[in-house]
């Protein structure tokens, strides 16, 4: 079971390396990280875009591109479709975000030719390292899903459980998340957070998946909360998973643990036939990085 970046970074470096279509290559941060994740033996990368800026970039940045395959595509909708179908055809294991809208890729990605779709539910899957938590962290959905129905959080639970079966966690706890953690009519999220556990009960996410909701978030990641209001849970205080009801939940989350408690992170796109992988340009280096090493070791299981 991996418990932290390093060790993230030690299982993408013992397996396979992995190919990686670069979506619009043309942009500094992610070129650095993808040639840092290649020079320490995670990826081979398959560089799509304006291919005259790709070689200036790493001129500036001292990197070594030379043994690359460069593919030219200027026109930043055309690297999208490119990539995406290098990943369709098997000829790259997975695909990551360049510099292009997030749009133009997801656009790419649902395409019903070259496309990557399912029939599972796209959703955001981001890891955290916070330094007063004594375990990896999951949350999702904070990136895409708005306001999922119950149906839909079904499958985003259904993605993350992938994403932590792939890294090693067993007996995987999930906490769905509300604001309090009793039923009430009224409040969506704690009627769907009650079924989600009553479907965990009955093994819909597998014998080693423990659901629990609806659930606060205190009591979540926190054994003392828990035992301040007498919550008795398997769950409670232990939770691998944060499912969100809302995207501005997860949002919320998810740059309080950034930018309050120095978290590290890692993130994909998850219910497609290869993971995304999805930066933004705020994430740090450290952080591409760890995402990238992060879908490597999806797309290898």
């Amino acid at each position: 079971m991996i418990k932290n970046f390093q060790e993230l970074i030690r299982m993408a470096k013992e397996q396979k390396r992995m190919r990686l279509a670069v979506a619009a290559a043309q942009d500094e941060e992610v070129l650095v990280a993808v040639c840092n994740a290649a020079e320490i033996g995670i990826v081979e990368p398959i560089l799509i875009g304006d291919g005259e800026k790709i070689m200036c970039i790493a001129k500036e940045n001292n990197l070594k591109i030379d043994d690359y395959e460069i593919i030219e595509e200027k026109e930043v909708d055309a690297a999208a479709k490119r990539a995406v179908s290098l990943v369709s055809l098997g000829n790259a294991d997975f695909v990551m975000k360049g510099l292009l809208d997030t749009s133009i890729l997801l656009k790419a990605v649902l395409d019903k030719e070259i496309g990557l779709r399912t029939d599972s539910q796209l959703s955001h899957v981001m890891i955290y390292h916070v330094p007063t938590y004594h375990k990896l962290l999951f949350l999702t959905d904070g990136g895409m899903n708005i306001a999922p129905t119950l149906e839909e959080k079904v499958k985003i639970t259904q993605n993350a459980v992938d994403v932590a079966k792939a890294m090693g966690i067993k007996d995987i706890k999930v906490a769905a998340l509300a604001a309090k953690e009793k039923v009430n009519p009224k409040m969506q999220a704690t009627v769907d957070a009650n079924e989600l556990k009553q479907l965990g009960q009955r093994g819909e996410f597998g014998g080693d998946v423990i659901v629990e909701g609806p659930l606060a978030f205190d009591l979540a990641i926190s054994e003392e909360a828990a035992k301040t209001k007498n919550f008795e849970s398997q769950v409670a205080g232990d939770a691998d998973i944060l499912l969100v009801p809302t995207i501005e939940m997860g949002n919320g989350i998810g740059k309080a643990l950034t930018y309050f408690a120095n978290a590290k992170s890692a993130g994909v796109i998850m219910g497609t036939k290869a993971p995304v992988v999805l930066v933004s340009r705020a994430d740090s280096h450290e952080s591409k990085l760890y995402s990238i090493a992060l879908g490597s070791i999806i797309a290898a299981n």
